[in-house]
């Protein structure tokens, strides 16, 4: 009888865990409130009669089209490396105003308005990557941002960030040029994960003679108090800063298994020009 109970637990187990393995989480970046506008990011991004890839489509809203989320729909589709919830939403082409669903993954992270110009933020696919640890292909999301007037595109740059795990949190601003040369204004778009050990990435992009030109990707993680690597940038305007140059600075710590702090520090310095930089 024993026998028989620990096979039926075993095969409960078994059971329980093939379910959780097999159910679908969204990324906290693509979590968005509803009765709240939003925009949309990926170009032409398909409305659909019902939360389904399947579902008839009945509409597809340009890049910069502006949305209201009307409600959450609790099923999520996976594409690459990002989860998102299917979204009910209004939208108004012209006199008219419709609803549909579209995926969540295809709207903007963030957005800003800034000197007549619209900055968008998104994530727009998964490609294959070499690991740069491991002689072996990664999965790696492709952020991007889009300055727009309108619908129409200005410029646009893409740079590789964070997978699953690295896409709980997101933010987006707008700066000044810092000081540096030709550089209207500076964006920042970062990402991020919850957890200990998860990196998080910041990256800069100068919006110069209405060109964009990300910079250098930034990257921190920690693990509690007993390691973290940091990375910053330096700009005229910060305190250290010089003319015509950004700073890049690392800072990583190490406890060893006596509890003492061994540190490493590395700096050095890009040139800009006022159109592009170059290593110092």
């Amino acid at each position: 009888m024993r026998s028989l109970l620990t096979v039926l637990c075993l095969l409960f187990l078994q059971l329980f865990s093939a379910q959780e393995e097999n159910v679908i989480y969204p990324d906290g970046v693509f979590g968005f409130e509803e009765n709240k506008p939003q925009k949309i990011f990926t170009d032409w991004s398909r409305v659909r009669k019902e939360p389904d890839v399947k579902s008839e489509v009945t509409d597809s809203l340009q890049t910069n089209q502006q949305v209201m989320i009307l409600k959450k729909e609790a099923t999520v589709l996976r594409l690459g490396e990002r989860g998102a919830n299917w979204y009910k939403i209004s939208y108004q082409k012209g006199d008219a105003v419709s609803e549909g669903y579209i995926w969540g993954g295809n709207l903007c992270v963030g957005y800003r308005n800034k000197n007549g110009y619209d900055f968008l933020f998104g994530l727009s696919k998964t490609v294959d990557r070499k690991s740069k640890d491991y002689n072996e292909t990664v999965k790696q999301n492709i952020a991007g941002i889009k300055v727009m007037q309108g619908t129409s595109l200005t410029d646009e740059v893409y740079f590789d960030t964070g997978r699953d795990e690295e896409l709980s949190y997101a933010a987006f601003s707008v700066e000044s040029g810092h000081k540096l040369k030709n550089a209207e204004l500076t964006l920042k778009a970062v990402v991020s994960g919850e957890a200990c050990g998860i990196a998080g990435y910041d990256q800069y992009v100068l919006f110069a003679d209405k060109k964009l030109v990300a910079l250098p990707q930034l990257m921190n993680v920690g693990d509690a108090d007993v390691y973290y690597h940091s990375e910053e940038f330096v700009f005229p305007n910060d305190k250290g800063g010089i003319p015509d140059a950004f700073i890049f600075k690392m800072e990583e710590m190490e406890k060893d298994d006596k509890d003492r702090e061994k540190k490493k520090r590395s700096s050095k310095t890009y040139l800009w020009n006022g159109n592009s930089y170059k290593l110092k």
